[in-house]
């Protein structure tokens, strides 16, 4: 198991020239994207057209499955988790009180974060990080109608992407791809710094662009 990382991100702007929002995913290419698993909007922030904006946001390595609970395509909160680290497997099942629980996770498919759901019934799961201090995990993926006896299945690469976007709000269940271009990506994995500094900067030749500053 590898160590756990932490990883701050400051996201800044000064003077931008038009109000914008900005939308922080992890929707990197991956199995079943949009079929059998769905990315979560993590962040959103708008910032103004003149002076200073700031948008800080916390990932940390320790991934977590949870029993996601949605409304109108948006998670609303979480039953219940556990951690979960690469190569192991959790199942998740259901009391005669109808209480969930996730079992203490054990060696599965090398590379592989698995949940099993055992409950007999279909359920919604998602994989999330935990953030120093947090009860449940703030959400990431989703798995949608794991059927009884079905695994949800990723391979959780924290490639975090960036979208100029106000049409979706934090949390929300991405089912298609984003309609604009992504302006910025980054494996959170590869920075050698636990803090950064991004700028969100526009201009009419390039658009908009996220440099690290």
């Amino acid at each position: 198991m590898s160590e756990t990382f932490v990883r701050n991100l400051n996201f800044q702007t000064h003077d931008l020239g038009r109000e914008v929002t900005l939308l922080l995913t992890f929707d990197g290419n991956m199995k079943g994207l949009y079929k059998n698993v769905c990315p979560i909007v993590w962040k959103t922030c708008t910032f103004g057209k003149e002076g200073p904006y700031s948008m800080r946001a916390t990932y940390t390595s320790q991934l977590a499955f949870f029993k996601a609970q949605v409304d109108e395509g948006t998670i609303t909160d979480a039953a219940t988790c556990v951690n979960i680290n690469e190569g192991e497997i959790t199942t998740l099942t259901q009391d005669d009180e109808e209480v969930f629980h996730f079992s203490d996770p054990v060696a599965g498919e090398k590379g592989l974060l698995q949940a099993k759901n055992e409950t007999g019934y279909v359920q919604d799961i998602g994989i999330g990080f935990m953030c120093p201090g947090e009860l449940m995990p703030t959400p990431a993926l989703y798995f949608n109608d794991v059927g009884d006896g079905s695994n949800a299945v990723a391979k959780f690469i924290p490639k975090l992407r960036a979208y100029i976007t106000s049409d979706y709000g934090q949390t929300a269940i991405l089912q298609r791809a984003i309609d604009s271009h992504c302006i910025w990506e980054q494996d959170l994995s590869y920075l050698d710094s636990e803090n950064t500094t991004w700028k969100l900067t526009y201009d009419e030749y390039y658009g908009h662009r996220v440099t690290r500053g």
